[in-house]
């Protein structure tokens, strides 16, 4: 017996609409703690479907009704436990190509900004944590930190009347591919990087005080190295600030990837004077970073907080240079799985035929 499947567009669809459905993850417990679909319930079987134990997962209770979707790393384990479930005459189905294809799943939120005249849509990876944010006003929009397919972007645009014209990256991005490039050569629409000399493809660079115009809305380009040596973040109408991996809601840009011990430090220095220069800013500012640490809940909730809250909760913010630079360095967590091979296709602006293996695993971006 085979089980039938369901794709991840699929998954994605039945939770948006809070359909009745049950994710089982029978991963191993450490390798759902790094990540896992939100909502999800847990079942450490993987060990024993593997070896066939005819007990495996005759202690789970299915007791809302409704469909059930088998989760494990790749969708081999999960179509196991889909056909003990459905032998048990449960309507069970297995995710197809696992964790690694939910990568690409995304859902959206609405992010109040008010006094700005633009409109701002968060759209994020659930399975990756990346953030990305589709920007509308007067009938044009731009895409900061693309991380989705390009047809994501603009069908999402065409929906609210909007016409894609800029497309904008916060810099390099280290922990997943990007799509700028892509994204602008599918709409024809400009594509905005910090001035920079490690992308080898035609872009308009963006110096510290430039303005962009979407609509009647302006993004203020704010240079932020740090993170990297080209990091940017964006202040949109002086409400709403864009910052990339440089600024989180709790946490701070790391300053190793792609460096030496002594450019990490010397990155840390510069990241210090970056972030007092974002805190200066009113603190009703909204901050939109590009990542975030946990799965996204499908609850229409913008990731977000007050530049207020985020000084709250952040304590690095309030350290003396010093002790900020030796306390970063100190807290670096391990670093993004495949990282130079992200890097190099960013830096040339070219894709792989398949992400997700690349792509795979929990973001490591930030430093708390």
């Amino acid at each position: 017996m085979t089980a039938p499947t369901i794709s991840t567009e699929g998954l994605r669809e039945l939770l948006e609409r809070r359909a009745p459905v049950t994710v089982l993850d029978v991963r191993p417990a450490a390798e759902r703690a790094e990540w896992s679909i939100p909502g999800s319930v847990h079942a450490d079987a993987y060990e024993a479907l593997r070896r066939h134990d005819p007990n495996a997962l005759t202690d789970f209770h299915h007791a809302n009704g409704g469909r059930i979707v088998t989760v494990c790393a790749a969708g081999k384990t999960s179509m196991l436990a889909a056909e003990r479930l459905r032998a048990r005459g449960l309507d069970a189905v297995s995710l197809e190509g696992g964790m690694r294809a939910w990568s690409l799943a995304w859902n959206t939120a609405d992010v109040p900004c008010p006094g700005s005249t633009a409109r701002i849509v968060q759209l994020r990876r659930t399975g990756k944590g990346c953030l990305s944010y589709l920007i509308g006003s007067n009938g044009d929009a731009a895409v900061v930190d693309a991380s989705l397919d390009p047809q994501v972007y603009h069908r999402l645009a065409d929906k609210h009347g909007w016409r894609l014209r800029t497309v904008l990256e916060t810099h390099v991005h280290a922990d997943h591919l990007s799509r700028a490039r892509a994204l602008a050569a599918d709409t024809g629409a400009r594509l905005c990087l910090p001035a920079t000399d490690r992308v080898s493809f035609e872009y308009t660079p963006l110096k510290d005080g430039d303005i962009v115009r979407v609509g009647a809305a302006a993004l203020r380009a704010l240079h932020t190295p740090g993170h990297t040596p080209e990091s940017t973040s964006y202040l949109l109408d002086d409400r709403a600030l864009f910052t990339g991996d440089t600024l989180f809601l709790a946490a701070v840009g790391r300053p190793d990837l792609e460096a030496s011990a002594e450019q990490a430090r010397r990155r840390a220095h510069a990241l210090h004077a970056s972030l007092q220069r974002l805190v200066a800013l009113s603190r009703e500012t909204i901050v939109l970073p590009a990542h975030t640490s946990e799965p996204v809940a499908f609850d229409g909730q913008p990731i977000s907080a007050t530049l207020r809250e985020v000084q709250s909760r952040t304590s690095l913010l309030r350290e003396t240079e010093e002790t900020f630079v030796s306390q970063v360095l100190a807290r670096l967590p391990p670093t993004p799985p495949n990282h130079h091979r992200i890097v190099a296709l960013n830096e040339a602006g070219t894709l792989p035929d398949d992400p997700t293996e690349l792509e795979a695993g929990a973001n490591r971006c930030a430093v708390a």
